[in-house]
Parts: C-alpha cells; sequence; structure tokens
C-alpha cells in the first residue's frame, strides 16, 4: 500500500511539473489585423518543446467557436536574443474567412488565448489610415507659441530672421522640425519632415478611390499640402533648404533657431540640407504635389519652380553641403527621388538624364553578395529608418522609365536586393522573420537583427519600426516590378517577409507590445511634450533595439523606464508613420 502511494505520488508530481512547464505558452499575433489573402503568422513560445503534432486553433473572438486547425510548425530558437524560449510558427494564412478571432492553443487541458485581431480585406490601410493622419494633424506646429516663434526665427550665428512656420513637431519627446538629422554622421541620416509629406502624396495618388470611400482623402490631401507650404518656407532665397528648426529642448519657444546639428545637440551655421540631409526628398514632395489642382498658401506653379531652384542650386553645392564633402548611396536614392518626380512633372529631357545618372549611381553600388555599399569601401548600407528607399526609388523611377535597357539594370538591382533582404533575414532560425541586415562593425562586415550602437554618429541608436516599415514597403513595390503570375513562390515570400515586419509592429514581437498607439491591447506609455504636443493615436513609437551595452547590436532589449533615457524603444517619431503608411498603402493597391 505504500508502495502504490508512492507511485501514485510519484505520477501525480510529474502531472504537475508537466503542467508546469506547460502552463504559461505566451501567443504572439499581430494585434490589429490581417488581410484576407496575405499570409497570416502567429508565433507560440514556451520553455520546452511542445508535443508532436500540437495543434493550434483559430476562435471566433465572440462566440469562442472552433473555425480553423493546423499543426504548429517546428520549434525554433533565437540564440542571439538568450530569451530561453523556443517559438512555433502557427501558419494560418489558408483561412481567409472575414471576422474577429483569436489564436488558441490548448495543453494540459487548458486552453489559452492570444490577443484578438481581425481579417477583413485591406484592414491596415482601411483602420489605421485615418489614425495616422490624425497623429500628423496633432503633430503640425501649429500652437500660438510655435507659429509666433517661428514666423520671425533667427538663423544660427546670424541677425537674419525668416519666416518657417508650419511643419510638424518631430516626435512624442521633441518638438524641433528636422528636414533630416545626424548629418555630421553622414551615412545614417534619415529623411523627416519631406518624408512624411512625400509618404501622404503617395497614399492621395497611389488608392484615391479607397480613401474617398473611407472618407479620408480631403483631410490627408490637407496634410500633405500643409507639409508642402513648411518646405516652400524653408525654400532660403538662395535656393537651399534650411534643414532644421531645433528648439534645445528649451520650453521657451523664444530658444527656437535654425540650425545644423553635431552630436549631443551642439549646434552650428551648417544649416543648408544636401540631397541627403533632406533635401532630395522636400524636392520630389514639391515636384510631385505640383501636379494637383489644389494647394495651399503657394501655388501649384510655386511648389514646382522650388522644387526646380533647389535641384539646380544642388547640382552646384551638394558636395559643400555634405559634412564630408562626398556624395554617397543617401544623396543616390534621394537625388534619383528628386530628378524622377521632376521628370514625371515636366516631363523635360533634363529630368530624365539626370534620373538615369542618379539610377546608375545607385546600380552601381550594389554587390555580389547583393548588399548596397554605402561608400566608395567596404561600408555596407545599413540604415535604422530608410532600409528600403533605395528600392523603393527605384520602384518609382521605373514608372516612367520606358527605355528597355534601363529598365532591366534598375529591375536586376531591386531584385538582387530583395533577394539579400529575404537571404539575411532566414540565415538563422528566425520565427519571427524580423529584417536581419549586413554592417561594418569594427572593420568587419557582420549580419545582425538590430543596427550596431556603436556607430558614426557616437550616441544614436534606437528601435526600428520605421526601417521595418520602409523594407515590407521595398518587398511589396519592389515585387510588383520583379514577379509575374508565373512567379507565385517569389510573391508569396515577399508578402510573408512584408506581413511579418508589419505584424512585429502591432504586437507580434517578443514583449507583445502594439507599438501603434491606441490600436491592439498593449502600448508604450504616453509621452508628454512641450505646447501641449506628446504621443498621439497613430503614432508609431522606436521599438525594440539590441541589448543595452552591446556595440555590435546584439541581443535584445525593450524598457518601458530607463532614466530618462526610455525614449530610444518608447518614444514616437514621425518617419515610423510615413513608413507605415507607404506600405498599408503599397498593399491595398495590390487589392484594387
Amino acid at each position: 500500500m505504500l508502495k502504490f502511494s508512492k507511485q501514485l505520488a510519484t505520477i501525480i508530481l510529474m502531472f504537475f511539473l508537466s503542467f508546469a512547464v506547460y502552463s504559461k505558452p505566451e501567443i504572439y499575433v499581430n494585434q490589429v489585423g490581417f488581410d484576407s489573402k496575405s499570409s497570416k503568422i502567429a508565433i507560440i513560445g514556451v520553455e520546452n518543446n511542445l508535443y508532436v503534432k500540437t495543434t493550434f486553433t483559430i476562435t471566433d473572438a465572440a462566440s469562442g467557436k472552433i473555425m480553423f486547425t493546423a499543426l504548429v510548425g517546428k520549434a525554433q530558437s533565437v540564440e542571439d536574443w538568450n530569451l530561453g524560449k523556443l517559438f512555433y510558427r502557427a501558419d494560418f494564412s489558408s483561412f481567409q474567412k472575414a471576422g474577429n478571432y483569436k489564436v488558441t492553443l490548448t495543453i494540459g487541458g487548458i486552453t489559452y488565448h492570444s490577443a484578438s485581431f481581425a481579417i477583413e480585406e485591406n484592414i491596415l490601410a482601411k483602420r489605421t489610415i485615418s489614425s495616422i493622419v490624425h497623429y500628423y494633424n496633432k503633430q503640425r506646429a501649429n500652437t500660438p507659441q510655435e507659429l509666433e516663434a517661428d514666423k520671425n526665427i533667427l538663423l544660427f550665428g546670424s541677425t537674419k530672421r525668416v519666416d518657417v512656420r508650419g511643419g510638424w513637431c518631430d516626435a512624442s519627446g521633441d518638438v524641433s522640425k528636422y528636414f533630416s538629422h545626424l548629418a555630421y554622421a553622414n551615412f545614417v541620416s534619415p529623411q523627416q519632415t519631406p518624408l512624411v509629406t512625400w509618404s501622404l502624396i503617395n497614399t492621395s495618388e497611389t488608392i484615391p478611390k479607397q480613401l474617398k470611400e473611407w472618407k479620408i482623402k480631403d483631410s490627408l490631401d490637407d496634410e500633405a499640402i500643409w507639409g508642402a507650404d513648411y518646405m516652400m518656407r524653408c525654400l532660403s532665397d538662395q535656393d537651399y533648404f534650411y534643414m532644421i528648426v531645433f528648439s534645445y529642448f528649451d520650453k521657451d519657444p523664444a530658444a527656437r533657431r535654425i540650425v545644423g546639428l553635431k552630436a549631443n545637440s551642439v549646434t552650428t551655421d551648417e544649416y543648408q540640407a544636401a540631397f541627403r540631409e533632406g533635401a532630395g526628398m522636400a524636392i520630389a514632395s514639391l515636384a510631385r504635389i505640383s501636379k494637383w489642382e489644389k494647394h495651399g498658401e503657394f501655388t501649384s506653379k510655386q511648389y514646382l519652380d522650388g522644387a526646380k531652384r533647389a535641384y539646380e542650386h544642388l547640382l552646384i553645392y551638394n558636395n559643400k553641403y555634405d559634412d564630408d564633402g562626398k556624395e554617397n548611396i543617401i544623396d543616390d536614392y534621394c537625388a534619383l527621388m528628386a530628378a524622377t518626380e521632376l521628370w514625371i512633372a515636366t516631363n523635360e529631357i533634363f529630368y530624365r538624364d539626370e534620373a538615369r545618372k542618379w539610377a546608375h549611381n545607385l546600380e552601381s553600388r550594389m554587390t555580389d553578395q547583393g548588399w548596397f555599399r554605402s561608400n566608395d569601401g567596404n561600408r555596407p548600407f545599413w540604415h535604422a529608418a530608410d532600409a528600403g528607399l533605395p528600392v523603393v526609388a527605384l520602384t518609382r523611377y521605373l514608372k516612367k522609365e520606358t527605355d528597355s535597357s534601363e529598365k532591366l539594370a534598375a529591375t536586376n538591382t531591386i531584385k538582387k536586393a530583395l533577394a539579400y533582404n529575404i537571404a539575411v533575414t532566414n540565415n538563422v532560425e528566425n520565427p519571427f522573420g524580423y529584417a536581419r541586415q549586413s554592417f561594418l562593425y569594427h572593420d568587419k562586415v557582420k549580419d545582425g537583427f538590430f543596427i550596431p550602437h556603436e556607430n558614426e554618429t557616437g550616441w544614436w541608436w534606437q528601435g526600428e519600426n520605421a526601417r521595418l516599415a520602409s523594407l515590407a514597403t521595398a518587398a511589396i513595390e519592389g515585387g510588383k516590378i520583379i514577379t509575374s503570375q508565373k512567379k507565385d513562390g517569389i510573391k508569396n515570400t515577399l508578402n510573408k517577409y512584408a506581413n511579418q515586419q508589419l505584424s512585429w509592429i502591432l504586437g507580434c514581437n517578443p514583449y507583445s507590445i502594439c507599438f501603434l498607439y491606441q490600436f491592439g491591447e498593449k502600448n508604450v506609455p504616453y509621452m508628454h511634450s512641450n505646447y501641449g504636443h506628446g504621443s498621439e493615436k497613430g503614432g508609431i513609437s522606436n521599438g525594440i533595439t539590441g541589448k543595452e551595452g552591446n556595440g555590435d547590436g546584439s541581443g535584445i532589449d525593450f524598457k518601458m523606464e530607463a532614466e530618462g533615457n526610455e525614449w530610444r524603444w518608447t518614444e514616437q517619431w514621425i518617419p515610423h508613420s510615413a513608413w507605415f503608411l507607404q506600405a498599408v498603402t503599397a498593399l491595398a493597391e495590390n487589392k484594387k
């Protein structure tokens, strides 16, 4: 009897140990939704292997009715992250019925649920674009304090004052206005205010029918015009753009100046924007919006004339404005966008030849490995915000180019770039499909998930949600160029890649954070800013990084609080929503 009791106790103990091992699986999922015909993947995280032939289900969120059942994928780990978990993909791409659902998993008689999500045609565009427009509207630098300060603002080191009213505050913690910052670092300059403007224009022109149906086209167009008018005010009487209106993080609006910027907020009089410092995308935006019949404070003719003046000026002075005196890949793709939009707007041979010149420059930077060279040496192009922009610039150029040899060269470059993106992402176990990259670290080319924290800026690294959305855009737009009906495998691979980047932003990440504010079940905390600005619905936070303290960006990190440095993860930044807008626009266009 005693022996029997011990055996029973052992069985009960093993049961509870087994239950403990599997009692708390985590289910990570896009907390907003999936397009009916898109790739749909959730991730299940557990500390020990699941049983062979474990299944997951898709259940109706309201009734709990099982709608779909499938086997989980094979166990994968991400060694670089050291999270102590195994991850299983729950792929339900074949399930297309519209509705509201949860992913469920039953272990030891207990059923676990994911956050809820929806499946619906064009869901991301339909449900998020109006909020993104709202976000930019709330980011307008249009409070009485800002307007009064900016209509008569000093140039750094000068007694000259100019009117640069308008534009958008850059981030939920920074009310400065940037064409681009980090110019001094040369290779990591992001596109900021001009990118937002171009993205809004692009959406308006790409899916106008849907925007009218959703009753948001007029408000989106107004936001694009707001951006165009600001850039016109930033176009100096000498035909260069003022790069930065800097607040010095001072609550006094009188402290604002037009500046150039070095590390640690050191300001200079080098405020003239080069192609790579926002001017290229500004020219592209003004040229593109000049074709609209409606305009703001400036006329359509003024938009186009301004774009032409700025372009001609930079053909002479661009190297002077580049901090190291040399053009690099960022000049190439930004100038390509500028020349392409001027070519489309004017149909002039001069701009055709200019666009081809910049396209050739960009094409010549493609390596046999499939990554672009940033410079004339061995530095791979990596970018925390605009990694997809070289491909997007080429796809935009190809919408105008008709010469077969030119089209072939650009298309082959896009093919190589996208093939590299897929290959570097999949050359390690990577269940979330997070877009990996190649970068130079201590003079050696290295692959990794996150950007190196030791880089040319000397201090700047942050979450990369803009980068992910830019690469999603590149995959979708590039896929339209390089695929055909006979190449469904490539289409499906690019679609899966793009959707996993967007899903990561929307909650399918190891922290289950939906970075699109006021969407999903879990967001970052609200962040306050000057003049009543701060976090807004439709804004996207920086996101997840490599481990703090790891110079090569290895490991993984996310912090809600970090003694004032939590901005690296939680701060909203205008390029994130701009690239997300481009990505969901491209997805919606696929369904026209």
